[in-house]
């Protein structure tokens, strides 16, 4: 896990030093152990390391091939790299890192060699024969990787921040991204916050040659259709068994010690029990609360002693909690309405000394494990009849969506979609300010798509080939696990040097996954299949306990401890000039009210925007 950026002139100027220096400084926190800068003619490489496979001095970046020919910067790993290895013809190697497979690849096989690259991944290529640029992006889009381009130069990194660190991007905001910020809690690709900064979209790479660049897709989760026979449970559950646990060994791979984060829920539970298969005591880390409500240290402990894992219970305090939402909010590259629970969790398991830590992440979104996705199906029974029920549906429709309470709310506004498709429900069921919200809101013009919902209908025909529930698995993949949950991973995560790996993430599982028909996944408990394919390794107390996230206070924080933190930015953010100042202060006063109807995320997003604001834009 690394932190990775660079410049490249179009107009003659030569590379400074001095401006890679001042990029590498901006992301020191994602790779303490070395700092590497090269620069000839009109390019520049920067690289900030975080050592974990061969954490030799000769593994260190940039890095130029045998030939002399291909300089890289890369931040990632390729958890398939001795395989990949040991298929370059003539190859030598002088480190046992992943880092010279990349780039020994590519020199040999082109760009083209990411396809056989498993694992998380954003690095970049000169080319200095042709003068060409490459820029590479994992499949699902777990590493990130912006740029910013005019006619004049081309900056990339791995951090909004370190772009603007550079010195030669402005720091403008893009009114326009907060729309969709406030509606999905983050900025959807390609755009970000920032005006002129764009993301690299998941599963693609870009070509930058005489100031053109040209972007193409190697891998498209909308093309992943196959055909399986699902006919026999036993075989499903084992196929799912098998990929599953290539999946967790492979995210094993490290010279530094590895853990895992372990809530007590299914999905945490699955990497540990799996890791136990694999590993002797692996170290898991559970954060453990006080108030019996937020609490879930007992399922977690009782999963410890089952594996026998080298366990560490933190306990932490509202006060402890309460002190680190600076900094948290301070690490955050890219606004985020979440995130701040990955913080705390990520900064208790580096204290412990651990470098690699493997997630549950992204098993709800595979296995259908949120409510939205039973309503989803249910919903689909309605099909025949919707085009038909128009004049029954607007009118109750209307009237719902007037409703304060959330539910109904949401239901009133999909009563009056012209379809239940995932096109029409999807945005709904993950907004949280919808377009007429926003409307009142803000002074912006609210478009008829934001950014997610027109790449959703962009790929819609593609989309409505797979099953119902993996529709929303799609979607989900496209929207809010990729645009938030991965993001908020990343940066939390890498605020301690901490890299985080995500067995759930693995393309050839989320492949197989996808194309298992509905009745298979849609069982009387939420994630049977997944529990199935275990094949009884976890404890029914675990498998058939309710569901509870990893959740913090924040109603009762926000309206007392962190009151007057959050008046002050909400009073702030409403003289911003694309802001409704009535609309935003009585949003406020609504929610401080005993009977409030107003849930605190709603606030909370104003709150997180006009602080990411005043830090990195300034003005009012």
């Amino acid at each position: 896990m690394c932190g990775i950026a660079g410049v490249l002139y179009f107009n003659g100027k030569k590379a400074e030093e001095s401006t890679l220096r001042s990029m590498t400084k901006a992301m020191g926190h994602r790779g303490p152990d070395a700092e590497g800068i090269f620069t000839k003619n009109q390019i520049g490489l920067g690289h900030r390391r975080l050592s974990i496979i061969d954490t030799s001095t000769g593994a260190n970046q940039p890095f130029t091939d045998r030939s002399g020919n291909f300089h890289m910067v890369y931040n990632g790993e390729i958890y398939n790299y001795k395989e990949v290895g040991a298929v370059i013809p003539n190859a030598t190697y002088k480190t046992t890192s992943d880092t010279e497979v990349v780039i020994e690849s590519f020199a040999h096989f082109g760009v083209q060699g990411v396809k056989a690259f498993k694992g998380m991944f954003a690095y970049a290529v000169w080319d200095e024969k042709n003068e060409e640029l490459y820029l590479v992006r994992d499949r699902l889009g777990v590493k990130p990787l912006y740029y910013y381009s005019n006619d004049q130069y081309f900056v990339f990194a791995s951090e909004i921040r370190t772009i603007l660190a550079s010195g030669l991007v402005k720091a403008d905001l893009n009114e326009a991204a907060i729309l969709e910020f406030l509606s999905y809690q983050s900025v959807s690709s390609p755009e970000t916050i920032i005006k002129g900064i764009k993301q690299l979209e998941a599963g693609h790479y870009m070509k930058v040659k005489k100031g053109q660049q040209s972007s193409f897709a190697y891998w498209d989760i909308m093309e992943q259709q196959a055909y399986y026979d699902f006919s026999d449970h036993e075989a499903v559950t084992s196929n799912i068994r098998v990929l599953l646990q290539n999946s967790v060994a492979s995210r094993m791979v490290s010279d530094v010690p590895v853990g895992a984060f372990l809530s007590g829920g299914i999905d945490s539970s699955a990497v540990v029990a799996l890791m136990s298969t694999v590993s002797n005591a692996p170290n898991t880390f559970n954060i453990a609360f006080s108030e019996k409500e937020f609490d879930e240290s007992d399922y977690a402990t009782a999963l410890a002693k089952k594996f026998n894992t080298n366990h560490h219970h933190i306990l932490l305090k509202p006060e402890e909690l309460l002190q680190d939402l600076m900094p948290a909010l301070n690490a955050m590259d890219t606004p985020s309405g979440d995130g701040i629970n990955t913080y705390v969790v990520s900064k208790a398991v580096k204290q412990q000394g651990i470098t690699v830590a493997l997630s549950g992440i992204g098993g709800d979104e595979l296995f259908a494990g949120y409510p939205f996705y039973r309503h989803f199906k249910k919903l689909q029974s309605a099909v025949p009849y919707w085009k038909y029920s128009k004049l029954l549906r607007w009118p109750l429709g209307l009237i719902l969506s007037k409703s304060k309470k959330v539910s109904l709310h949401k239901l009133g506004l999909i009563m009056e979609q012209e379809s239940v498709g995932v096109e029409d429900t999807y945005p709904i069921f993950r907004s949280v300010f919808t377009k007429d919200q926003l409307a009142q809101l803000t002074k912006l013009k609210v478009p008829e798509e934001l950014i997610i919902e027109s790449k959703i209908n962009e790929s819609i025909q593609a989309i409505t080939g797979y099953p119902d529930l993996s529709q929303i698995t799609i979607a989900e993949l496209m929207g809010y696990t990729q645009q938030t949950l991965l993001k908020d991973t990343d940066q939390m995560g890498m605020a301690h040097a901490l890299e985080i790996r995500e067995p759930f993430f693995d393309h050839d599982l989320i492949t197989y996954v996808l194309n298992i028909p509905d009745e298979l996944k849609l069982t009387s408990s939420p994630k049977q299949l997944l529990v199935d394919s275990l094949g009884g390794l976890l404890p029914k107390e675990i498998t058939q306990r309710r569901k509870q996230g990893f959740t913090l206070p924040w109603n009762v924080w926000m309206k007392n401890e962190l009151r007057s933190f959050c008046e002050t930015h909400i009073n702030a953010l409403a003289k911003r000039p694309f802001m409704n100042a009535t609309a935003v202060q009585n949003l406020w006063q609504s929610f401080l009210q005993p009977d409030s109807k107003v849930r605190w995320m709603e606030v909370w997003l104003l709150v997180v925007l006009e602080y990411w604001i005043e830090k990195n834009v300034g003005g009012n």
